[in-house]
């Protein structure tokens, strides 16, 4: 008599099987097609979900609960369209690159399978960039979806197939983990056949990535200062951050989640600030929204992200005025204790005052130092003699420059390359400070000519000998010689 399974943790790690063997056929066969095969793919795909883009938009908002669905359907054409005319010439399959004069070219390779772990927060729009990248570099991709955005992932995911099969490709270079549980992410990432992971989420989610023995791209949280110097236009940078920190209620992890500023404009700041919808808690508000920012883990408090200014004042117990867009704390202090200085995936900012941008910039550090390390910072500045301090000192690996660090540094107002999945290189401990994309996916073959023999290798008997000298008649310079003589005669005299 058969026995029905009911454990879902089992249930997944059959799926998690099942799914790598269904999807390495597909990419053994997607590996033979040429460039153009592998382009109709990624424009199909393309194509598909930007006709989609509100209703998956809509989807993630409702199953969710965090940001603004209109933002999401930003984010969904960014993902759809704007990442596919940045990659869709790029060449990545066959000859990639070549030197007739030093007789080498190079041929993309797919790494393979991939694993794409998938975040609550950008479900949808991380989905469509993920499967656009991994077909684009001829590789298969398994995404194992956040548990709360499990059906809006599905459907994405639903779409992206059909587009596939339209275009006489099998659909499972595309497939999800139905019943996503540890067990089951954990099978797909440490599988023998497993290619590579791309690790969006949260700490624990990526440092499991790292340590599943598959090489993995993982990327690290954000927790980026903005610095406005006493240069700047004020009004336009105060604008700049809220745009930014109240796109999709501050779900991306780019986004500012403090500001850092100097003595002498301190007052116009503050002032501006208020103008443009912030609140500045006084002490005893701004103490009770500190103690629910983090949960009892010491990490974000899950049900505040992405929700509205207005929603976070009311769990804390707060009254605000009508019409505030952001929360702000003053705050002096940095440290994991300290919920201000860390990063807030909300609509919420730490404030702090230096006497200097000295001062200002060993603040950032300090604060990067803590979480966020080789991310992202901004900075509001005519000085450029400043911003190039800034760029030459902080740990990050996109410092932001007079624009909204959530849209700049994913590229989408900025020149960055387009990328949901920003690396955060070696002082994040990411394997790549990149903003990732198709050619992250791939390796590269060179194919090389000789072009010496072992004799042409060998030293000259003049060269083999050490006391001969390495430059020869034909090679000096008479009058680099005549100054170096004088010297010489100098020192002898002295």
């Amino acid at each position: 008599m058969a026995v029905e399974v009911k454990d879902r943790d089992l249930i997944s790690i059959q799926e998690a099987r099942n799914l790598v063997e269904l999807a390495a056929a597909a990419q053994d066969y997607f590996a033979t097609l040429d460039q153009a095969a592998v382009n109709r793919a990624v424009t199909a795909v393309s194509l598909a979900t930007e006709a989609q883009a509100e209703r998956l938009a809509r989807l993630a908002n409702e199953e969710t609960g965090f940001g603004r669905w209109p933002d999401k359907v930003i984010k969904n054409l960014f993902a759809s369209r704007e990442v596919y005319k940045y990659i869709k010439d790029l060449k990545t399959v066959g000859i990639i690159g070549e030197d007739p004069g030093q007789r080498i070219f190079e041929v993309g390779v797919p790494v393979g399978l991939v694993t794409a772990l998938i975040p609550s927060t950008n479900p949808t729009s991380t989905t469509i960039f993920k499967a656009l990248i991994a077909l684009k570099a001829g590789c298969a991709v398994i995404f194992s979806p956040h548990p709360s955005a499990k059906k809006c992932i599905l459907e994405t995911v639903a779409i992206i197939r059909k587009a596939l099969e339209d275009q006489k490709l099998p659909a499972d270079l595309v497939s999800v983990l139905s019943m996503p549980t540890k067990e089951g992410t954990d099978t797909l990432m440490r599988h023998p056949k497993m290619n590579l992971i791309l690790a969006t989420g949260g700490k624990a989610m990526v440092q499991a990535a790292y340590s599943s023995g598959t090489p993995a791209i993982g990327v690290g949280p954000g927790n980026g200062p903005a610095y406005i110097e006493k240069s700047a236009d004020i009004a336009l940078a105060v604008k700049r951050i809220f745009d930014s920190k109240t796109f999709d209620n501050g779900t991306i992890c780019a986004s500012e989640q403090s500001i850092v500023t100097e003595t002498s404009i301190r007052k116009l700041v503050m002032e501006e600030i208020g103008r443009q919808g912030g609140y500045f808690l006084p002490p005893g508000d701004s103490e009770r929204v500190e103690k629910i920012l983090m949960g009892p883990a010491g990490t974000m408090n899950p049900q505040l992200v992405g929700r509205t200014a207005e929603r976070i004042a009311q769990m804390a117990g707060v009254t605000i005025p009508p019409g505030t867009r952001i929360l702000l704390g003053q705050e002096t202090r940095v440290g994991q204790k300290y919920p201000y200085s860390r990063e807030k995936l909300m609509p919420v900012l730490g404030f702090y005052v230096e006497d200097n941008w000295e001062k200002a910039c060993l603040k950032c550090i300090e604060i990067l130092s803590v979480e966020g390390a080789g991310h992202t910072m901004t900075i509001h500045s005519k000085n450029q003699a400043v911003i190039r301090e800034f760029g030459l000192k902080k740990p990050v690996s996109r410092l932001i420059v007079n624009a909204p660090a959530a849209l700049a540094a994913i590229g989408a107002a900025s020149a960055l390359p387009p990328s949901l999945t920003l690396g955060c290189g070696a002082i994040g401990h990411n394997s790549t400070s990149d903003n990732v994309g198709p050619l992250n996916l791939i390796n590269i073959r060179r194919v090389a000519y000789g072009l010496k023999e072992l004799e042409d290798l060998r030293p000259s008997p003049a060269e083999a000998d050490p006391s001969s000298p390495r430059m020869t008649t034909e090679q000096s310079d008479p009058a680099f010689d005549e100054l170096v003589r004088r010297v010489m005669e100098r020192l002898s005299q002295v």
